[in-house]
């Protein structure tokens, strides 16, 4: 959903500006309210404000009326100012009224299936709506002062219903993406734990990786969710689920990991500390999935300039080496991996051709 604000002109009084408040890309867009226009209907919502700003656009850069604005333009400004206004003022309401349908409660007792049923899916649609509107950011802001992020948590998060709880985690995401006021917010709320809970538990897959993605907003460039997730040992639930049996939380998790140690690399002797290069190896013999690229790109950052990282990649016990050069035969006439074979290629060179090339210096 793009949300559009609709403001003066400052140089000149007969233009207005179109904005996009997303800033996914610059529109700017000058509606010019220019002589002659006099008998033209002007539009009377917020799409008609849009198709005048798209023709204004392509019209000719000749100089605009400089005159006083006519009454009959004061009037439409006010009315398009009103409308663009208006349209954050019903999102607001909208979520009002979406926690009012989270906080009613729910029916009791066999008599009340049929109604409890109805509830469910109004709860979901809810939690939906409230996902999407929540991607604009200061709607996410306004729902935080609602109380509805202390809602999510308490009631939602926790729902019998695994069809409520994934789509919490989802809305909780939408509202903490790029949100350092609303990732605060929940991590003192304890989220943090509530999630890698959900992540590492809930008997529901679409819930442990919804959960997750959850995790990755709150702990992805934000220095004190990082903190305390490596107090939670977060780093253990992303290995649980790098070998749990849903492809997509292995993908997520096993991604989640390259990230925060590309990102952190800090963090590498704690992560090491775990026997982190043991188990990423265990995981890489598995099967072959896509999600192993992310694996081998996790196992490179534990063994670029980190002696604890080479020496446990070394280890003649794990035959990394072996490995290695087998799924790199695999993979070699294969285009779709070739950013895996690259990873296979990197780490023997990081790890055992160097070796080798010491080793017989050493023996010269």
């Amino acid at each position: 959903m793009k949300l559009y604000r609709v403001e003066p002109c400052l140089v000149n009084s007969n233009r207005l500006r179109l904005v996009n408040l997303h800033g996914e890309f610059n529109l700017n867009t000058e509606i010019v309210m220019a002589e002659g226009e006099g008998n033209r209907q002007h539009p009377h919502n917020l799409q008609g404000i849009l198709r005048m700003a798209v023709e204004a656009g392509s019209a000719s850069d000749g100089p605009a009326p400089s005159e006083p604005m006519s009454e009959e333009r004061k009037v439409w400004l006010r009315q398009a100012l009103s409308v663009a206004c208006k349209g954050q003022k019903d999102e607001v309401e909208q979520m009002k009224e979406c926690l009012a349908i989270l906080r009613r409660e729910e029916a009791k007792g066999r008599e009340g299936e049929e109604e409890r049923e109805e509830e469910e899916e109004e709860r979901e649609g809810a939690l939906e709506l409230l996902s999407e509107l929540c991607e604009n950011l200061d709607n996410a802001r306004d729902f935080m002062v609602l109380g509805g992020l202390d809602l999510c948590l308490s009631r939602c998060l926790s729902h019998p219903q695994s069809g409520v709880r994934w789509r919490a985690a989802q809305l909780l995401a939408s509202c903490a993406q790029n949100m350092p006021e609303v990732q605060c917010h929940l991590l003192g709320l304890e989220a943090l734990s509530k999630l890698l809970r959900l992540t590492d538990r809930d008997p529901q897959p679409t819930v442990r990786v919804k959960a997750l993605y959850a995790i990755s907003c709150l702990v992805r460039e934000q220095e004190t969710g990082l903190k305390l997730f490596l107090s939670l040992d977060g780093f253990s639930v992303l290995m649980r689920g790098m070998q749990s049996d849903n492809e997509k939380l292995r993908t997520k998790s096993a991604f989640l990991l390259l990230n925060l140690l590309s990102a952190h690399p800090e963090h590498r002797e704690a992560v090491l500390s775990m026997g982190m290069v043991q188990q990423l190896v265990s995981v890489l013999r598995t099967p072959h999935s896509s999600f192993h690229e992310h694996v081998l790109g996790a196992l490179c950052c534990l063994a670029d300039g980190c002696g604890q990282g080479l020496k446990d990649c070394r280890s003649p016990d794990l035959g990394l080496e072996e490995l290695l050069n087998r799924k790199a035969q695999e993979l070699k006439d294969k285009e779709e991996y070739q950013e895996e074979l690259e990873f296979c290629q990197r780490l023997l060179v990081t790890c055992f051709r160097v070796q080798r090339h010491d080793d017989n210096g050493m023996d010269r």
